[in-house]
């Protein structure tokens, strides 16, 4: 944990992504909600040692008095390890500007960041600050968050002067709304943001003056709307831009990466952690999603978040000069081109097969901003775990879609790509195994019935094929990767993913979802 001025930067983010195949023994149901969140915050801290909880009221619904419950059901551990200092506590809440059924729950959050303090202050028996900071969730230009900075300020905080009468004040009833600021993180998401990460975190630390910044970057909604290669590159472009404004501002910005455990969504697992750390240089915290806390053993997941705790902040991003920046960004027009043609084209069977992809978490309707960013048409698609779930049931990982890209890449361009993402041949050969080409061969044998049940034309889910074959071919030859099964657990999950395929195509909804299921535990993730 990293110390700026007076505060800890957290290393490891515990989040409620609902990307876990398995549920934790303590859950009662298939849904992670509820009281059982509240336990789940605490069994990140005091069985995982995660430093920080991202307390999620974006797209879900969440138990807004989670301090007061905490410290009432566990005070022998909260005694020890203080909320605000020693372990951290943070909301993501709605952003006004793209839920608007939820403005109010943004302002019912920040709220609560007022009464967390009173209870916090009870039972700690002096002032003390639970909670401090907030995420803003598609944050795409700095005035956004100069604006939460100032509700909070001049709305809520300021409130206890309002006079009520001749001569009575707000505090002087219901007590003062501390604290009095409050912090603000911006998670970043979309390609044009991402490009434009500096220019959005500087508008806020000019108007602002924060003492630091900390800045979240994505992985998994990158990946889901432009592919694997665009995700990794932006990240890197946004990290090299944020390391530059923290130099010329004299700020110190501290970057946080939301990855989950497969290469699609950013590959951090305990057999790829010295690869992970390797690859997304510059980072003082990372998040711990559900597959990792679920799906793999406790000891195993412990022992990752330990390494982390300890080895992160991971030294400086890779600077990324001007001349170079011009050729990675024609690099990834080019690829999120051949990424979105063929998502477009396979995002009926994708919307078929993600309906069998169990709910982990209880989330409200969400299309992603693939959904908002369509430039032609008007595809929707399933959020970027149950998009990529829904591929890998089907035997094709969707690191390989847009592989064409590959070989298209000029000498400069592939330069550029081997200094700029330096895992992506390891990436996807750790994917090759869950490509299954029986099941390929079965979608072209049985072209009429599955373009029957998804609502395509043959001709276009024929067309589609091809393309994912040319994708694989492209991967095959300029990185010799060799795809399909290879361990004895991959050919396991071929077959499930083939009996998936075949109960799908049966209309056997209880066999293919448990197809699906069994497939992900393979692989200890749903997406």
């Amino acid at each position: 944990m990293l110390l700026a001025g007076d505060r800890k930067i957290p290393a490891t983010m515990s989040t409620q992504h609902p990307d876990n195949a398995n549920l934790p023994e303590w859950c009662n149901g298939t849904l992670i909600e509820g009281e059982m969140e509240v336990y789940e915050a605490y069994f990140a801290y005091s069985q995982l040692g995660c430093q920080e909880v991202m307390w999620d009221s974006e797209g879900k619904d969440v138990d807004t008095r989670v301090v007061r419950k905490m410290l009432d059901k566990f005070p022998e551990f909260f005694v020890e390890h203080e909320l605000g200092r020693d372990i951290f506590l943070t909301y993501r809440v709605p952003n006004p500007k793209i839920e608007g059924a939820e403005r109010k729950v943004f302002v019912e959050t920040l709220y609560n960041i007022a009464v967390a303090c009173d209870v916090a202050s009870t039972f700690y028996m002096r002032d003390v600050t639970p909670i401090f900071e907030v995420i803003l969730p598609y944050t795409t230009d700095g005035v956004e968050l100069v604006w939460l900075h100032n509700y909070y300020r001049n709305v809520i905080a300021a409130a206890d002067e309002i006079l009520l009468g001749e001569e009575v004040k707000v505090k002087s009833w219901i007590g003062s709304f501390r604290p009095k600021s409050i912090k603000v993180i911006p998670l970043i998401e979309d390609y044009d943001s991402m490009l434009a990460a500096d220019r959005i975190v500087e508008q806020y630390i000019v108007t602002v003056k924060p003492k630091y910044m900390r800045a979240f970057i994505a992985r998994s909604d990158p990946a889901l709307n432009y592919g694997l290669l665009c995700a990794v590159l932006l990240s890197k472009i946004a990290f090299s831009k944020l390391k530059l404004l923290e130099e010329k501002m004299g700020v110190n910005i501290h970057l946080i990466l939301g990855v989950g455990s497969m290469p699609f969504r950013g590959h951090l697992s305990p057999d790829n952690v010295e690869k992970f750390m390797d690859e997304y240089k510059g980072l003082s915290t990372v998040t711990i999603q559900s597959a990792l806390k679920y799906d793999y053993p406790l000891d195993k997941a412990r022992e990752l978040v330990n390494t982390l705790n300890r080895r992160l902040p991971n030294g400086d991003p890779q600077i990324i000069d001007s001349a170079e920046e011009e050729g990675m960004t024609a690099l990834l027009k080019k690829s999120r081109r051949f990424y979105e043609r063929i998502v477009e084209d396979l995002a009926p069977l994708i919307n078929s097969v993600a309906s069998y992809v169990p709910a982990r978490r209880a989330r409200k309707l969400h299309i992603g901003l693939f959904g908002y960013s369509r430039r032609v048409g008007a595809i929707s698609l399933p959020r970027a775990i149950p998009f990529a779930a829904a591929l890998y049931s089907l035997g094709i990982p969707p690191e390989v879609l847009g592989g064409r890209v590959l070989a298209e890449l000029s000498d400069g361009e592939w330069k550029l790509m081997e200094k700029n993402y330096v895992n992506l041949r390891h990436d996807l050969n750790a994917v090759a195994g869950y490509l299954s080409w029986r099941n390929i061969e079965m979608i072209d044998a049985l072209c009429n019935s599955i373009s029957e049940k998804v609502s395509m034309s043959k001709e276009n889910l024929k067309k589609v094929l091809k393309e994912v074959l040319s994708d694989i071919k492209a991967i095959e030859e300029t990185l010799g990767i060799s795809f399909g099964p290879r361990k004895l657990s991959e050919r396991k999950h071929e077959n499930h993913v083939n009996n998936f395929l075949i109960s799908f195509l049966e209309g056997d909804n209880v066999g293919a979802s448990m197809s699906l299921l069994e497939a992900a535990k393979i692989r200890k993730c749903l997406g």
